[in-house]
This record gives structure tokens, sequence and C-alpha cells, in this order.
């Protein structure tokens, strides 16, 4: 089915980061993709997402990084907090040399839908319901959920960018997968305007056992709010409204008036994201002519800070193998996946560690271990030292190494 000359036919199924991404990139090697999204219209907005180096090295070659953007800058300022209103300064390593950059899950969607050529076909409302697969390709039903038809085309390539509850890994690999609950949920919205008494480039961090808010701040809009918690049964939490579930998070103590504030906002925000956190773990991410990518893959959860920067970076990194592969879809897949899982998993591995306990600290323990560090970062003459050793850190490595570098 495929020509030589031009490469494959493929469908990329959701029109999100990693779906973007990766018809960006199928389409500069010569595929032709169809994008399928479910929502009837290209969705917009998003909240706080930090960029990485691994991300922005793959921005840069897809030619969307300029479009991109940064939302950083050295007036950024955040504080730690309590519930009296005494606030700390804290080092933000968005405003860093070195460090991630600050922005919107909307900016990088818009960045790079505006890379996308106008002959690659997209269609909404649309949702694939069978996919039936051969050595060759594989054929798969279509169908338009607002004009009620169906349709069945072939492919030589379908992949699922389809986010973590994936309709196309439930189609294509039956019960291969497992989703891993953390036991932790967040309730994400944007502000229209600063924190009640805070700057317009300034946010906060309110960090407790088992529970935190945070204010992501920009230099150039309002802060992104997230609340984080740990619960011991998720099911409980989705039984009631969102705010009864966070606020309960957050008792019985007096909320104060700056937490009550957050709390307010949160529950008159027009537009608001309550979840359960969860990773993806699949022993394999492709099967024949279908693959994976992105969260639906691996999901890693906000606690790793790498979802965008992977999703660009394996979208990337697929047309890179495809290229190479050229005529060989499953060595091309091989390979792509031989490259993307050590990253994936040292990424996943670093959530459940590192990465959550930066964002929602489990004890008192870790609360001294937090406040211990800040007191470190602040301190003058020692505290540059302690920001480069944290940038230098394995941690930080892993999360900008070029893993789609093509000369790799």
């Amino acid at each position: 089915m495929s020509n030589a000359a031009k490469g494959g036919r493929a469908l990329v199924v959701g029109l999100g980061i990693s779906g973007i991404a990766t018809a960006v990139r199928l389409r500069q090697i010569g595929w032709e993709p169809v994008v399928v999204e479910r929502a009837p219209a290209r969705r917009e907005g998003g909240y706080y997402i930090a960029l990485f180096g691994s991300g922005i090295a793959s921005a840069r070659r897809l030619g969307v990084l300029e479009k991109i953007g940064d939302r950083g800058g050295p007036e950024v300022a955040l504080y730690d907090v309590d519930r009296s209103g005494n606030r700390r300064p804290r080092v933000n390593l968005g405003s860093l040399a070195g460090g991630p950059r600050p922005l919107l899950r909307g900016d990088v969607e818009q960045g790079l839908f505006a890379a996308l050529p106008d002959d690659v076909e997209i269609r909404y409302a649309t949702v694939p319901t069978r996919i039936v697969q051969d050595e060759s390709g594989a054929q798969v039903s279509l169908r338009d959920t607002a004009a009620d038809t169906s349709v069945v085309e072939r492919f030589d390539l379908v992949v699922g960018a389809d986010g973590m509850r994936s309709t196309v890994r439930k189609l294509a690999f039956a019960h291969q997968y497992d989703l891993h609950p953390l036991n932790y949920m967040i309730g994400v919205t944007l502000l229209d305007r600063p924190v009640d008494g805070f700057g317009p480039s300034e946010g906060l961090i309110l960090a407790e056992p088992g529970r935190s808010a945070w204010a992501f701040p920009f230099a150039d809009r309002p802060p992104s709010l997230l609340f984080s918690y740990r619960t011991r049964d998720v099911d409980t939490e989705f039984s009631r409204p969102p705010i009864e579930s966070i606020r309960a998070a957050f008792g019985p103590e007096p909320a104060g008036p700056l937490l009550e504030g957050l709390l307010d906002r949160y529950e008159q925000a027009p537009d608001a994201l309550f979840d359960s956190v969860q990773q993806v773990k699949m022993p394999s991410w492709h099967r024949g002519r279908v693959v994976l990518t992105g969260d639906a893959a691996w999901c890693m959860t906000l606690y790793s800070g790498m979802g965008v920067s992977a999703g660009i970076a394996g979208g990337e990194l697929l047309g890179t193998m495809l290229q190479r592969h050229h005529g060989d879809v499953s060595g091309a897949l091989r390979a792509w996946e031989s490259r993307m899982r050590p990253f994936v998993r040292a990424q996943q591995d670093s959530a459940l560690v590192t990465g959550r306990r930066m964002f929602t600290p489990l004890d008192r323990k870790e609360l001294a271990v937090r406040a211990g560090m800040r007191h470190l970062m602040r301190m003058p003459g020692l505290g540059k030292a302690v920001c480069r050793k944290l940038l230098a850190s394995k941690d930080m490595r892993a999360k900008n190494m070029d893993v789609a570098a093509p000369w790799a």
C-alpha cells in the first residue's frame, strides 16, 4: 500500500500535543497523516506546563519553538506560604538559565498546530470504533459522531495519541495495558486575575502533609491554579462535586483567607479539571501496524513535569525512525520504542518519588526536607551553587536529554 517515494498513509488519533507533533513530523518525511479528533473543534486554552530540554530540542527541529514562546522571566516570583498568609521567597527554577520554560498547554498546541500544513486532513467529532490488521496495514472503522455516519478506511499505520484513557489502546491492545493509580487527585484551573494580595507575576506554594495548593506564575498573565492531594479512595472523590472533594481534603482545619480565596476561585472557574493521578504502563507500545504515543502509551503524570516534552519528542522521533527504516514499519516501531522506553521509564520512576514529593509532600519529614532545600537555595553565595547543582542533577539531566536527536 505504501508509496516508496512518498511514504505511507497514517491515521493519527488525537489532536493534542502528541498527535499534532506526530502529524507535523510525518508530513515532513513525506507521509500522508489523517488526524481524527473526538471533540467537535480544536480545544484551546490549557493549564501550566514546563517545557524541558528534551521538548525544547524537538520543538526547535520541528520549527515550532519560536511559535510556542516563553512565559517566564526574571520578574516572575514564587513564595512558600501558609494558611495564615505568611510567605517566604522561593527560587523559581523556571527563571534560571537552563531551567524549564513555563508555558500554557495551549501555547504548545497552538504553536504545533500553526506548523501543520494546510493539506493535512483533520476530521473533528470522529472516533475509531474498530481496528483490523494484516501484515501490510490496518482497516479502521471511523464514526462521525456529529453526522452519525461511519466509514471504513485503510492505513499503513495507526497512531494512538488519544490520552490516558485511549480508545486506540482499548481497541488494539485488549488487556495488555494497565492504569496504575497513585492515589492522588488534582484540581486545575486558570485564574483570570492574580491571587489576592500577590502581584501580577507572583505565584505561591502552600504545602502540607498529603496536600498542596500551587499558583504557577507567568510573566504575562495570571497564574494557573493546582490543588493536589492524597486519597485512600479515588471512587469517593468522584462521587461528589469536585469542590466538595477538594475542600474535604484540605479540612477540617479552617482554611484561612488565602486558601479560602483559592478554593472559591476554583469553584467559580468556568473551566476546571478534576481527575485522578495515574500512570500507564505497558509491556509494548506497538502491535503490528498500531502504535501508541504520549499519554496513551506511558502517561507519566504531571508529577514528572515531562508529559509535554515527551509528547513532542516521541512524535518527532517516530517520524525520524520511519524515515530511517523506510519501507519497514515494524523495524521503525521497534527502533522507536527501544530509544523511547528507557527515557520514559526514568521519568515515570522520578515522578513516583522526586516529582510527587515536590508537588505534594507525604508527611512532615518531607516538608522539612523542602524547607531545608529552600533555605539553602536562598543563602547568599551558597544559593547559586545549590541551584547549579540542582540543575545538573541526574533527574534534570534526564529531563533535558535530547532523546529524539536524529544523530543518535
